[in-house]
């Protein structure tokens, strides 16, 4: 008998695509299940359809809307559980009933082998499999779209363009982020100390405007300003420089 893996069915492209991808990787016959909390949107029995369209072997619809509400929801509303003060947890709580479920219908269906749709990027991940490795530590758990690349396999972004003298150190930075996705190789404080230090070469430093008294000066608003040393002067020193 092949082996089967009983996956936590949302209905959406990462786990409809993973019934598939499962079956034809491993071999395995693929159980989905999916656990309507309450959460709207499609019909369950177009999603449990949509699960067999797709290529699983059985595919069942927890009814657990009573169960969530009783035993998660009232509480943690009691408990004012917020993350940060201000974000509802909802979803995160809603994981352990989903674990459960997928545990126990594993039990049932004989499943030796467990499976989410969650990412490498998030928390999901880390609720679903420690869940899973509490509840029934026997079983294997796959996580097709974070083990397997999923994400990395789409188009790479597009060349990065030249950048012209003109163009700010934030700008370069932004963009250097947004396709590379790592941070720049040196600080931005020395990077646009470095910058700002070959423009005074050029061209007159702007100053700033006194907006009150100087603390080691009395003299006058105009003096005040003139001994503000440069934007370079204050990356390259400590402290200010006081003539």
């Amino acid at each position: 008998m092949a082996d089967r893996v009983v996956l936590a069915y949302s209905g959406g492209l990462d786990t409809s695509v993973a019934i598939s991808w499962i079956g034809k990787e491993t071999g395995a016959e693929v159980v989905a299940v999916a656990i309507d909390l309450g959460q709207g949107g499609e019909d369950m029995e177009v999603v449990r359809q949509r699960a067999i369209d797709c290529g699983a072997v059985e595919s069942v619809v927890v009814d657990a809307r009573d169960e969530f509400a009783d035993e998660y929801c009232l509480p943690t509303i009691a408990a004012n559980a917020l993350y940060m003060d201000r974000y509802p947890l909802v979803s995160a709580i809603s994981r352990p009933l989903i674990v459960k479920h997928i545990v126990e219908a594993a039990r049932s269906h004989g499943g030796t082998i467990v499976s989410h749709g969650c990412t490498g990027k998030g928390n999901d991940q880390v609720r679903f499999e420690v869940g899973f490795g509490a509840l029934a530590p026997d079983l294997q758990v796959i996580a097709p779209v974070r083990d397997y690349a999923w994400t990395a396999r789409r188009p790479s972004p597009s060349p990065k363009r030249t950048t012209s003298r003109s163009t700010s150190p934030r700008s370069r930075r932004s963009r250097s982020t947004r396709t590379s996705g790592a941070a720049p190789s040196k600080p931005v404080s020395s990077r646009i100390c470095g910058t700002r230090r070959r423009r005074t070469s050029t061209t007159t430093p702007r100053t700033r405007q006194s907006t009150g008294t100087h603390p080691t000066s009395s003299s006058s608003a105009s003096t005040r300003v003139a001994r503000l040393p440069s934007t370079a002067a204050r990356c390259r020193f400590s402290k200010p420089s006081r003539n």
